[in-house]
């Protein structure tokens, strides 16, 4: 459920607004237990996922590192390593 909630600070290109949407979508999924609310929730729903998008914005904008950025195309190449070593490659 939680697959779009990623790492999304320190990288190169930066955290895209969509990033950062989808992974707030998959917090607040998780969150309520709802994969889809009743329309009745949906509004509270929705007032959820933006906030949390805010929140995560305001997050990532305040953080400081030294290190220097993470490159995605190396990181997805990684995750995908990884998955192929846990899973065997797919076929």
């Amino acid at each position: 459920m939680c697959r779009n909630i990623r790492t999304l600070f320190n990288f190169e290109p930066p955290a895209t607004e969509q990033e950062i949407r989808d992974a707030s979508l998959q917090f607040v999924r998780k969150l309520s237990g709802f994969s889809l609310p009743s329309k009745t929730n949906a509004e509270a729903f929705d007032r959820a996922v933006e906030d949390v998008a805010a929140a995560a914005r305001t997050l990532i904008a305040s953080l400081v590192t030294t290190a220097e950025p993470r490159d995605r195309t190396v990181e997805t190449a990684k995750t995908k390593a990884r998955s192929a070593a846990r899973f065997g490659a797919a076929g």
